[in-house]
């Protein structure tokens, strides 16, 4: 979160925010820069929800009212969950 509160959304394109399942699954309704304006946010280690004790579905609800529209993807970088429809994502920011 510091280097979120430190970022410049000026010098980049656009802008991916990383959270990790395993941080709780209070973390999206907590908001901050990172959470409302980046461009898409990934919720990663989707698999380590029950080890943690995450609700994935509560996780999306709180992600969706403080998004709005704005995309977001449930990840495991570890198994590919998710990682089509990022490089997706990336093509079509690439494209524009």
């Amino acid at each position: 979160d510091n280097l979120a509160a430190a970022f410049s959304p000026e010098l980049v394109d656009r802008f991916i925010y990383v959270i990790d399942v395993a941080q709780g699954e209070k973390l999206p309704r907590k908001g901050g820069p990172g959470m409302g304006r980046s461009d898409l946010l990934l919720i990663n280690k989707i698999d380590l929800a029950p080890y943690v004790g995450a609700d994935l579905a509560v996780m999306e609800s709180d992600t969706r009212k403080m998004r709005g529209a704005r995309p977001y993807l449930l990840t495991n970088m570890r198994d590919g969950t998710g990682v089509a429809e990022l490089v997706s994502w990336v093509k079509a920011q690439l494209a524009a």
